[in-house]
């Protein structure tokens, strides 16, 4: 399995060519922590993996340090004959020794551009390298419990990173440090660390900075209540036409009622109503004894009184005003030959034919009158 540990480098100092050379602390013994996911142990969330003083100190494995190359950040494989003067920026020296707790390695970086990124601020190391990790748990001479150990260290390279496993203290240029480690790969085969991209939404007017696929989520929980709201909007509209709909239609109800209303009279007005009905039907029997005045409107009466007085040509084509006048005429003139029948037969009733002699005589009168109008005084002087 392939790791990483990250560590400071203390002492630099620049030779004449410009290259920068540096002494680092690049590992410790003791207990580390790891998530079950880096070590293969998905099902596990965390496991301590112990390095014992025998396996961090062995010949062999203080031997694998001396001239591998230093990278301007980890490669995505493991740095080779093939792939060295791609990725190299510098070595690290032979002179790899036991720190105390610690190993110590001489490096120098003999890249331009390495050079400037450190001085810029790119100070942390990690350390690349491989070993066997047996799931063997146990408890250190100190009394700490661990669930594996590290066996057969080898050291591939040593990278300079923005920020390392062990955190800002492990820095270029720190004359103390704390070492840190991680998995460099998980497995048999380096992997490239996933880089993380942010995007920027909208949210309520306020722009956020999330992940593709938190931007992704957001998007679609915009969307549906942009959608739900739409829904909402056409059911409001629907409301409101339905509303308004049967607004019209209790308002058509109460113009009927009110109607309806209307129609109604009082017991004044259709007493009113019925003494003109009297009087128009006793007018209309003087006038016209023989008219009929069953179910006929007023406008009717009038009409067959004055079709019977005149004639249907005398009403031909007029209008209802016209016909009124006429019959209003016919009983003017018929009040004005002495006495009035019409007072009479209202005082009196209709009774029989014998009650109205006098108001006969005086229609008769009335009837020729009316028939001879035409021929003015002619008919009088003959």
């Amino acid at each position: 399995m392939q790791f990483i540990d990250a560590a400071p480098i203390a002492g630099t100092r620049r030779t004449a060519d410009g290259y920068l050379v540096a002494d680092v602390k690049t590992a410790r013994t003791g207990i580390q922590l790891y998530s079950g996911r880096e070590v293969g142990k998905p099902e596990l969330q965390s496991v301590k993996v112990y390095r014992s003083a025998d396996q961090v100190f062995d010949k062999a494995s203080l031997g694998s340090y001396a001239h591998k190359p230093v990278t301007n950040d980890h490669p995505t494989e493991a740095v080779t004959a093939d792939t060295w003067k791609a990725v190299s920026v510098g070595q690290i020296g032979d002179e790899v020794a036991r720190d105390g707790e610690f190993v110590r390695i001489p490096l120098v970086v003999m890249d331009a551009a390495a050079i400037k990124a450190i001085d810029e601020g790119k100070r942390e190391l990690s350390a690349g390298y491989t070993c066997d990790l047996a799931w063997e748990p146990g408890t250190t001479p100190e009394g700490e419990k661990y669930d594996a150990i590290q066996k057969d260290i080898r050291i591939n390279h040593v990278a300079i990173v923005e920020r390392g496993r062990a955190g800002s203290k492990a820095r270029i240029g720190d004359g103390v440090g704390q070492w840190g480690a991680a998995p460099f790969t998980s497995d048999q085969k380096p992997q490239k660390e996933k880089i993380m991209t942010l995007k920027t939404v909208t949210v309520d007017g306020i722009p956020v900075e999330v992940t593709d696929q938190g931007a992704t989520v957001i998007g679609t929980l915009q969307q549906r209540l942009a959608d739900a709201n739409t829904k909402f909007a056409d059911a409001e509209k629907a409301h409101q036409t339905a509303l308004a709909a049967k607004d019209a239609e209790l308002a058509k109800k109460d113009a009927e009622i009110d109607a309806t209303k209307a129609k109604v009279l009082s017991d004044a007005d259709l007493d009113k109503r019925v003494q003109a009905r009297a009087d128009l039907v006793t007018k209309a029997k003087v006038l016209a004894k023989d008219v009929k005045t069953e179910g006929l409107s007023d406008a009717a009466i009038r009409k067959a009184v004055v079709v019977a007085k005149i004639g249907d040509a005398a009403v031909a084509d007029k209008s209802d005003a016209y016909i009124d006048a006429r019959f209003d005429t016919l009983v003017e003139d018929a009040s004005k030959s002495g006495a009035d029948p019409f007072r009479t037969v209202v005082k009196q009733g209709l009774t029989s034919d014998a009650d109205i002699t006098d108001s006969n005589k005086a229609y008769e009168a009335m009837l020729a009158r009316d028939r001879n109008a035409w021929m003015g005084n002619q008919k009088e002087n003959a």
